[in-house]
């Protein structure tokens, strides 16, 4: 692989924390990983075992998202600065086209999603990784903001989202501990904007 040109910051963290909102804060080129989702008809797609959920498409398990696509992405964008990635539409569970990421000579960049702290490991090991931090609040903002944005554009029914986010409250504990053992540092979106922004001048 040649040497990187740009290195990437992972914006991890339970969905609703403010990564996203983070991401348009930081001004810099983004890619959005929860668009590299399988498509809702794939026959590898995990399903809730248990609960009032029984039997629906497990979302939030690691296995309803292609991994290696994404690295391949990241790869691309750290060493060519362009990279062709797909556009993912939640409300109806597929790919809706593609489009064409330029970083347009940044040295950075942003990959944030629900499973970033997935790809944390291999960007460390492949000399990719500038920053990489897990995005958390308090549980009960993380839920009203998670369950108002779903409902506002419609992602699923909305008895489905409130059982789903009820569920995504009461693992958030589990969920940053795992983007820490993945190498993520946990920060409140503020601290998150001071560490990148100390981290900028290092990368010109």
């Amino acid at each position: 692989m040649p040497p990187p040109t740009a290195r990437v910051i992972v914006l991890a963290g339970p969905s609703g924390a403010g990564k996203s909102r983070l991401a348009e804060r930081l001004a810099l080129p983004v890619l959005r990983l929860d668009d590299f989702y399988r498509n809702g008809g794939d026959p590898a797609l995990p399903r809730i075992s248990s609960g009032p959920n029984a039997g629906l498409t497990d979302w939030d398990h690691p296995d309803s998202w292609l991994p290696d696509d994404a690295m391949a992405a990241i790869r691309r964008l750290c060493t060519e600065g362009r990279a062709r990635v797909p556009v993912y539409d939640i409300a109806h569970d597929g790919r809706c086209g593609e489009q064409d990421l330029d970083l347009d000579g940044s040295p950075l960049f942003v990959a944030e999603g629900i499973f970033a702290q997935e790809v944390v490991p291999s960007c460390h090991d492949e000399g990719l990784l500038a920053l990489a931090l897990c995005v958390t609040q308090n549980p009960a903002v993380t839920f009203w903001r998670r369950l108002t944005r779903d409902l506002r554009e419609r992602r699923k029914p909305p008895l489905v989202l409130l059982r789903r986010g009820w569920a995504l409250m009461r693992a958030q504990r589990d969920v940053v501990g795992r983007a820490v053992e993945l190498g993520c540092l946990p920060v409140h979106p503020d601290d998150a904007l001071a560490a990148v922004h100390e981290l900028e001048p290092a990368h010109g």
